[in-house]
């Protein structure tokens, strides 16, 4: 497509699709912003006055929607063929998200067409793709193929793992030309760090369960409950919230649930307020690092935080959300709570886990001291896993390398690398439209409210992994309007069962020892905890953001 590259002199960054007629296409946002001297355009401010006079020649004839925040190209060509570009980045500058239409020059626009609709223009926001499917049924195949692939991962016919269904997709959305390769393998090397570096938490998290930090864990609470079933839920509180913190919400569910079950029959207790307390926890409580959440990772470079920045702004959020759990559990698990405790199964304590325990407080130290200098979490994540893999392969290398390969859990890393690609198709589709015009633009309590509700909405309909792909990118330019898509995100699964992938597999876990969740009693602790826990979480992140002055 021709198209004259300036506007009033200025270059500009004109993403149409080589092969779209332009009859059917229309300009709909342009983005003009200095440039920064560090590159960071994460925090640009208002469009400047002279966006108007920008636009007032041919291509940029017709004014329309200026938006004020920016991120840097990284790429070349659009979702249908080459673009006409002038200066187009071949690479992100350091300190700028990668994006697929805008730029970072000073001054510059960045043109994001669309297809000719009843729409208005102003819809699309900088950052997202500028894709032109060219029928309907093509704009919606990727949507079926995402509820085809998340029925697979909740199903899990025959045992099988979710790659199965998720691998065939992605490769499906990239041969009917939804995502161009190109477009797909940069989203999967953006993916590889935050892969890489659950693969090295889920390896530390089993290594540290064979040292017997769980078990140890186990037999200390039920010691210092002595008897008490409110003790012990406050006790398990404290546990589920530590260990989701440090070692993510898998380590909860996959390690400390079957724990806690043990340690409260011993007991002689009641275990359902315990169980779904692990069950609650490995969500509400993985809001405080980025590295205890998948969805956390996937959205940190979106922050624009440092590691430390990050479990500063949360921790407020993180302590409010909890505390709103713990009195709903009181009430709502009082007739349990408060029944008198059976005949106890004497419990030994075991020798402490020192070494465990050290190395992972300093793996847990290093993720806040290594960013600073460069160096990513997934090699202290790594470094710490080897050191404690280190004595266990002595003698038995094979067998013990066996082992970590599983802990790894490589084919659901495959599944998140194969469900990002999917995704990406899906949000430059009519889904995408849609969401892109509920995702408010200020970091307000409105708007923080309203981040979190949609995300917790699309958590409980689409998983939420997708929902973080798919939000996410439409907030990067504001840190807040991402912390508070991570509060959805990460509170909204409580609500049903295919939320998360975590909430599933702690419900195969108790369906596993002869403890089944009741369908009715965990919508009914949903209902309870999700609504207040977004409401009191939100209104905690607006006060840290506000005395902070981080929007």
């Amino acid at each position: 497509m021709s198209m004259p590259p300036l506007c009033n002199g200025v270059a500009s960054a004109l993403t149409v699709p080589s092969r779209t007629a332009p009859s059917r296409c229309v300009v709909e946002s342009t983005v003009a912003v200095p440039g920064a001297p560090s590159g960071r355009l994460r925090k640009a401010p208002t469009a400047p006055a002279v966006s108007a006079r920008l636009i007032n020649a041919p291509p940029c004839s017709t004014p329309s929607a200026v938006h004020s925040r920016a991120c840097q190209s990284s790429s070349n060509r659009t979702a249908s063929g080459a673009a006409a570009t002038t200066r187009m980045p071949s690479s992100a500058e350091k300190g700028t998200r990668r994006c697929r239409c805008s730029v970072s020059k000073p001054l510059i626009a960045a043109i994001v067409p669309r297809r000719r609709s009843s729409r208005s223009a102003g819809g699309r926001r900088a950052g997202t793709p500028a894709v032109v499917h060219d029928a309907p049924v093509t704009a919606w195949a990727s949507v079926l193929l995402l509820i085809a692939v998340l029925m697979f991962a909740v199903a899990r016919p025959g045992g099988l793992p979710e790659v199965v269904a998720a691998g065939p997709a992605a490769l499906l959305v990239v041969v009917l030309g939804l995502v161009p390769w190109q477009e797909a393998g940069s989203e999967l090397v953006t993916l590889a760090p935050t892969v890489g570096f659950l693969a090295a938490v889920l390896v530390l998290a089993q290594l540290a369960d064979e040292d017997g930090v769980f078990g140890f864990a186990g037999a200390v609470v039920g010691r210092l409950s002595r008897s008490s079933p409110q003790r012990l839920l406050g006790l398990v509180f404290v546990v589920a919230s530590v260990v989701t913190a440090v070692l993510s919400l898998d380590a909860t569910v996959v390690l400390l649930t079957p724990v806690v079950l043990a340690t409260v029959t011993r007991s002689g207790m009641r275990p359902k307020p315990h169980v779904y307390a692990c069950g609650h926890l490995a969500n509400s409580a993985s809001l405080l690092l980025p590295v205890s959440n998948l969805t956390n990772l996937l959205a940190f470079a979106a922050t624009g935080l440092s590691f430390a920045g990050f479990a500063a702004v949360m921790a407020l959020p993180w302590l409010v959300v909890i505390g709103v759990e713990y009195a709903v559990f009181r009430w709502a698990f009082a007739e349990d709570l408060n029944a008198p405790a059976g005949p106890a199964t004497a419990t030994r304590v075991g020798g402490t886990p020192w070494f465990a325990l050290a190395v992972l407080a300093a793996t847990l130290v290093g993720f806040g001291l290594s960013e600073p200098v460069g160096v990513a979490p997934v090699w202290i994540a790594a470094a710490g896993a080897t050191v404690l893999a280190g004595r266990r392969l002595r003698g038995r290398l094979a067998a013990g390398a066996g082992g970590l390969v599983r802990a790894a859990n490589i084919p659901f890393c495959g599944f998140v690398f194969s469900l990002g690609v999917v995704v990406l198709a899906v949000r430059a589709g009519p889904v995408g439209d849609a969401v892109r015009a509920l995702v408010p633009d200020r970091a307000d309590f409105a708007g923080l409210l309203t981040a979190a509700v949609l995300a917790a909405v699309l958590a409980n309909l689409v998983n939420n992994l997708p929902a973080t792909l798919m939000v996410v990118p439409l907030v990067a330019g504001s840190p807040g309007l991402v912390l508070a898509v991570l509060l959805g995100v990460n509170l909204g699964p409580n609500l049903t069962y295919v939320g998360s992938l975590a909430t599933l597999l702690w419900r195969q876990i108790l369906h596993a020892r002869d403890h089944p969740p009741a369908v009715r009693e965990f919508l009914r602790l949903g209902v309870l905890t999700v609504p207040a826990g977004l409401l009191a979480g939100v209104a905690a992140l607006w006060l840290v953001l506000t005395v902070s002055g981080t929007t």
